[in-house]
């Protein structure tokens, strides 16, 4: 008795394909190439800080700028006003440095001195010349002046109250003409 040989047919090579296996994996692939594609959450930016506008201050609208109530902590240096907020925990209210707040600080700094005495009184008189500075304090005041051009933002020049009369007039005269 001859029995039939059975026939096998070959699958399609499409049916499989198509095996649960595979879509479980195909999708798995898909969800890991979505999550790892997708575009990131924008990450918020900062406001932007406030501009600094450059100003002629003399000894007295300097003054203010100590750091009481929050305001900035700025001081003086050869003529050169320097932003020193970010240290305010050595030039603001209670630092070792305080008395510079809103002063010119070129005397104290070129001696190494931080006592009130370094400091001009009369607000209204000539900024201090340095005239008789000797060499090493020069050089000291100028290794203070590298670092604070290295940290803090110039945010104005200092000078007399004399000489901002004298800028006001001019620039009074420029305008009418």
């Amino acid at each position: 008795m001859d029995y039939p040989t059975p026939t096998t047919t070959n699958p399609s090579p499409s049916a499989s394909l198509a095996t649960p296996l595979n879509l479980l994996l195909l999708s798995l692939l898909a969800l890991l190439t979505y999550t790892t594609l997708r575009p990131k959450r924008a990450v918020p930016m900062p406001p932007p800080p406030t501009p600094i506008i450059f100003q002629t201050f003399t000894p007295p609208t300097l003054l203010p700028y100590s750091g009481q109530n929050n305001t900035p902590v700025y001081l003086a240096v050869r003529g050169r006003v320097f932003d020193v907020s970010s240290g305010r925990n050595f030039y603001g209210p209670g630092g070792p440095y305080e008395n510079f707040a809103g002063r010119d600080a070129s005397r104290g700094l070129a001696k190494g001195s931080f006592d009130p005495e370094m400091l001009t009184e009369d607000l209204q008189a000539e900024l201090d010349s340095l005239e008789d500075l000797n060499g090493e304090e020069l050089e000291a005041l100028k290794g203070w002046e590298e670092r604070f051009e290295e940290k803090y933002l110039v945010v104005g020049k200092l000078v007399s109250v004399r000489e901002m009369e004298r800028l006001e007039r001019e620039k009074g005269e420029g305008k009418k003409e």
